[in-house]
Order: C-alpha cells, then structure tokens, then sequence
C-alpha cells in the first residue's frame, strides 16, 4: 500500500531524577552529600533510507515515545542513560510541525539522520550542590522533561524521470517495460492510483529513477480527477516524459492534451512548467497510428521538443529514448543538484535558550501565565515538594525578575501564576525589594 502522508506525535526521552543522599560509611559519621545524578533520556532521530517507498509504516501507529533516563543512585552513582529512538522515513519525507505548518526538515539524501526530539538531561544530585558555604545541600534536581512534537510527514517521491499523460496514454507499460517493476496495467481510467516507481538499468555503469505519475488530467491542480494530490511528486524530478496517445482510439487530440497537461503544472507550480520536457509519441503498434505520430513530430519540434515514436507494448524505439534520457540526466546532474526544497527549513538547535528570555500575559482577571522556554525547564526540574529546592527556585525567579514583571502586570496576593505545567500563588512578598 503506496501511503504518502501521516500524522505522528514523537516524544524524547525524561531525564532521571538526581539523588538526596549522604554517606553512612562507618567511622564517617559525617561523611557528606552522596546523591548522584539522574540518566540522559533517549533522543528521537528521523533517518533517510533509500530502501523505503512509501510511510506505511506509520499508518496504524501514532505515537512514538523514546525511553526516560533512570534515577541517580547512592554513593554518586549516575543513572544509566536511555536508548535512542530512530525513525525510519523514505527518501523524500518532508517534516512538518502540525502545529503551525512550518517544514522543519526536508530528508531527502540517504543515511541523513535528524534528531527531531531532543532528550531531557538528568537531574543533579545533591552531591553536584555542595559548596564550601553549603555543605550538606538536601535537595535535588528533577530530570528534564523530554520534548514532544506533533509531527505531518509528507512523501515527495525521489525521481529522476517523471512520466507525464493522460490516463491510459501507456505511462505503466512504459515503466514495466524499462524496469523490474510490475504496475497495474488495464484499459480504463486511473488505472494507476499510486505513483510506481521503476529503476531503469541504461548499461553497466548508468541507471536511473522513472516514476509514473498518476491522476493529472485537465483541472487537477483543483481537485479534478485524483486532483492535485500527486502533482507534488512531480516537483522531485529532474527531466518530465511527456507521453501522447496517437492510437486514436481516444477520441482526443494529443497536441491538445500536451497543452492542457502543461496548464495544470503551471498552474500548479510554475518551477514544474520549467523543467526540461521530453515528447513521446506512444503506441505506434496500432494500425494508422505510425502516421499519425509521423505528421505530429514536425510540429512538435518546431515547438522547441525532442520528440521520440515508440511502442511501450512491443518495445519500438524505447531503447534510443533511454539512452537519450541518460544522456540528458548526466548534463543535468552536472549543473544542479536534485531540486529540493530547503529555502524555508527550520533546524533544531540544540543551544539552550537564555533563561531571562520570558514573557508574562493576564490569561484571566486573577490568572497569569509566564512562558519561557528555559525558565519553564528550569521550574520543570525543581522538586517543589522540597522546601529547599523551591527556596532556590524563588530566588531565581527573583533575580531574574518574575515576580517584578507580575506585579508590573497587577499581579495581587493570591493570583494564580502558571509557569510549564506547576502553578504558584502570587504574593506580594515575593519580590525581594
């Protein structure tokens, strides 16, 4: 099953807790803060295979979750870290945020990995908090939450040919003709629901991608027909196919064909209308169709076209016109790279934002809410449960001025505060004047 666009939630590892503990060897009765640190959670990374086609994988499962870091132990012992967890995705998988819609990644070279969720780091524990002023620290920090995305994976298919046409203009018995794959073949319409892909073996040294491109007909690029669904695939390619019936058993001018096709890739996008087109007069086996495509080259050629007459049933002239196509895919390889879209990626950094970047916002006339990236990890990794850990919580948040931007706000006793996932309440004496 050809699936070329999903919905997933990822979600990398938590960072273990750090430790409260103190040594109770014998004959040190005062032996010192002994709590170790917690694990490094797993990362989720994305990885370009080239063996993929299609992201069924993803299909029936949704959520994808790497494994949290373990606790700290006694006697400084650091928790063990969790695995990473590594996704599989075909060559030519977009990554969209689902949320806003931006692409944050564009795979399209195989073996690139992309960490797509970063880990939380683990916790500290209360041997990492000693100093020479304070000496038996009792308190830790909690691991770092892990982060979670919601993710929309898209399949732009990898190709070097693109075949463009009609239905049943012979696009599949092309494909099967010059490769090993196997597409559907019959005579009615949209016969072909998937993109197929075939690599076409040119000699001992040269192959290259072909891909049929189903359901383009007059009005795709609105919805007509399998509507524009596929024409994204189309904007891999290095060198469109463009193949005409001249059997004349459809009733239709294959110049006008030509025309209307070209249309829906303008319209569509105009890169695709400008990438170099080759003509292919198809199905010269039926009788009167020869001349038919004998009397079309000459105008098409006269259009700026190579044009090429071949049987796709029996063979006739496909081998000059793959050897033609190789030829002009080694000068196109030469001046361009592989068109892929990567003006608008967004890469994840693994720089930690400044903590004193927060923004406080009135959600509520006695609620208010303080965003920050930093400041919520920092609040996430605080065992508020611990009188002392929250001390120092307190006097972070005032130095870095919190509680002044909350009174600026008209903040009052008792006022709801929510920073991440923890709520405070709001005292005037917060603020150290």
């Amino acid at each position: 099953m050809f699936v070329d666009e999903v919905s997933i939630s990822v979600k990398s590892g938590d960072g273990g807790n750090g430790l409260v503990a103190f040594r109770r060897e014998k004959f040190m009765p005062r032996g010192g803060p002994a709590g170790g640190d917690g694990g490094k959670g797993g990362d989720v990374f994305l990885l370009a295979d080239g063996r993929l086609t299609t992201l069924i994988d993803f299909r029936y499962k949704h959520k994808y979750k790497a494994g949290n870091g373990v606790n700290g132990g006694n006697s400084d012992m650091t928790g063990a870290g969790a695995d990473d967890l590594t996704l599989k995705v075909p060559l030519g998988t977009q990554v969209f945020d689902a949320d806003t819609g931006d692409l944050i990644v564009d795979l399209a070279v195989d073996g690139e990995q992309f960490l797509i969720a970063k880990a939380g780091r683990g916790g500290r524990g209360n041997a990492r908090f000693a100093t020479p002023t304070r000496q038996t620290p009792r308190f830790a920090e909690n691991g770092e939450p892990g982060e979670e995305k919601h993710l929309r994976l898209e399949l732009k298919s990898l190709a070097d040919v693109g075949l463009l046409g009609f239905p049943n203009v012979g696009k599949s018995t092309l494909v099967a003709q010059v490769s090993a794959a196997r597409p559907k073949i019959a005579d009615y319409p949209f016969t072909t629901l998937v993109p197929n892909l075939g690599v076409v073996r040119v000699d001992d040294e040269r192959s290259f991608v072909m891909a049929d491109i189903p359901g383009i007909i007059e009005g795709a690029h609105s919805g007509a027909g399998l509507g524009d669904r596929f024409l994204k695939h189309v904007e891999r390619t290095r060198l469109l196919v463009h193949i005409l019936d001249v059997s004349g058993f459809t009733d239709r001018d294959p110049l006008s064909d030509l025309d209307i096709i070209n249309g829906e890739l303008s319209k569509y996008s105009p890169k695709l209308a400008e990438l170099p087109q080759v003509i292919v007069l198809n199905k010269i086996d039926i009788p009167g169709a020869r001349e038919t495509a004998e009397a079309m080259v000459g105008q098409l050629e006269e259009r700026g076209f190579t044009v090429f007459v071949i049987s796709g049933a029996t063979g006739e002239g496909v081998r000059p016109l793959i050897y033609h196509l190789a030829d002009q895919l080694d000068r196109i390889r030469e001046a361009q790279p592989i068109p892929v879209e990567t003006d608008d990626v967004v890469r994840i950094k693994s720089v930690r934002s400044d903590l004193k970047d927060f923004e406080v916002e009135m959600v509520g006339e006695h609620d208010f809410k303080v965003t920050g990236k930093a400041l919520e990890r920092s609040v996430a990794m605080t065992d508020l449960a611990n009188e002392e850990s929250a001390r120092r919580l307190h006097r972070k948040m005032d130095g870095l001025g919190v509680y002044r931007a909350l009174k600026e706000l008209g903040a009052q006793s008792g006022d709801n505060v929510r920073i991440g996932k923890a709520m405070f309440d709001y005292s005037s004496d917060d603020e150290v004047e």
